[in-house]
Order: C-alpha cells, then sequence, then structure tokens
C-alpha cells in the first residue's frame, strides 16, 4: 500500500502491484467494498502480465481503512458512502493514480479497469477526461445515462446477462448509442460475475471477460518509443 495526492491535496492510499519500469500501466477500480481482496488479486494478475498497478482507496475521503463485506449491508453502507463522494472528487483521484503510473514518462500509456461502480467510473474517465488511452468496465451500472458523449479512447464493456441490477434496456441504449464501443454479454452471468467471493461468480464467463480484457490493454496501450 502506497500514500499518494490528489489535485485538491487530499491524501489517500492505493495498492500497488507491478513494476514501475513495465512499459504499461493500468488504474483498476473498486466496487462499492472497497479494496477488497478480489480486487488486490486483479491487481496481482494485471501486474503478472507486466504491467504497473494502481487501485486506489477511494472510500478514504468518507472513511479511511475500509473494507465492506459482500452483503446486503456491507453494499448498503458502500452506495452511503459513494452518495458523500463528489463524482469530480473520484476522478481527481484515479488522475492522481494516472500521473503517478506515468511517473516522469508523460508518454506512458495508461488503462483504466472498473469493476461496478469502478465500472461507471471508468467510463466517466473515458467520457469525461483525457488522461487514459483504454478503459475496460465490467458490470458497470448507470452508463446508459451517459452515452452522449463519444469516449477519447478506445472502450470494451462487459455485461452478465442475468444482471438483475443492469437492465437488458440499459444494455440496448449503449449499443445503439455508441456503436463505436465493444460491448460483451454473458448470458448466464449476473451482476458481480467477476468476483470469486460473490455467490454469483461465474467462472466460464469472468475467464472469458478476463482474457478479453488483457489482450484489450495489450492491443490498445501502446508504448511510446
Amino acid at each position: 500500500m502506497i500514500r499518494l495526492k490528489a489535485a485538491d491535496g487530499h491524501e489517500f492510499e492505493a495498492w500497488e502491484a507491478g513494476s514501475p519500469d513495465a512499459a504499461r500501466s493500468v488504474v483498476v477500480v473498486q466496487e462499492i467494498f472497497g479494496l477488497t481482496t478480489h480486487i488486490r488479486t486483479v491487481c496481482e494478475e494485471l501486474a503478472a502480465h507486466g504491467f504497473h498497478v494502481l487501485a486506489p482507496a477511494l472510500f478514504d475521503r468518507v472513511k479511511p481503512h475500509t473494507v465492506l463485506t459482500y452483503s446486503e449491508a456491507g453494499m448498503k453502507e458502500g452506495l452511503d458512502f459513494r452518495s458523500r463522494i463528489p463524482s469530480e472528487k473520484i476522478q481527481e483521484d484515479i488522475t492522481a493514480c494516472a500521473d503517478a503510473l506515468r511517473g516522469r514518462n508523460a508518454g506512458q500509456p495508461v488503462g483504466i479497469l472498473g469493476f461496478c461502480w469502478g465500472g461507471l467510473i471508468a467510463w466517466l474517465a473515458a467520457t469525461q477526461t483525457h488522461h487514459f488511452n483504454a478503459a475496460v468496465s465490467w458490470y458497470g451500472g448507470g452508463i446508459a445515462n451517459h452515452v452522449d458523449t463519444p469516449p477519447h479512447c478506445p472502450v470494451e464493456l462487459h455485461f452478465g446477462g442475468e444482471d438483475a441490477h443492469i437492465p437488458p434496456s440499459d444494455l440496448q441504449k449503449i449499443r445503439a448509442a455508441r456503436r463505436e464501443v465493444e460491448e460483451y454479454v454473458y448470458d448466464d452471468a449476473g451482476h458481480g460475475f467477476g468476483c470469486p467471493d460473490r455467490p454469483s461468480f461465474n467462472r466460464d464467463a469472468r475467464d472469458l471477460a478476463w482474457s478479453r480484457s488483457v489482450a484489450f490493454f495489450e492491443r490498445h496501450l501502446h508504448p511510446k518509443k
């Protein structure tokens, strides 16, 4: 765990994985439950593929060191925390991570990968900022409400066909508005299908979405010489 500072002076923790000398970097954005073991494992798996990775502790703006359980109570508390953090402050935190990953190399390609709440954050980062070279979102709820602005970088979206939190109409709206975006739907997968610690975990869907995500970053994060 390291400490970083956002543009407004807010200091927060971030989980770091991989070598700072890596040619490609990724910011991983948490679910509504904080920097869980699952999110840290994602960072380590990306590092094993040769990426330098940072995952910001977004709840530090409300209650530092918060990691919630995958339960109704955990979700309720996480939603409360989320409601108390302005969207622009979240973007400041992930931008600080992108800047830290680039270090002294302004040309260092940086991607962003988000899950659940983080999936929406990744989409907003791709459409509202120019800090990332590629973005991947897993079951990001609310994206359909933000499709008027085109993304500034390549984007790949992953959804579960049985997701009770994201209706099929949302997926259709995204597809119709943003045909340039890669969208994958896993028919028998529910919300949170990529997390082994959740009852909705679907190994087949997770493995396929993971291989597509890694390949997407390898394809679009081109180190500048």
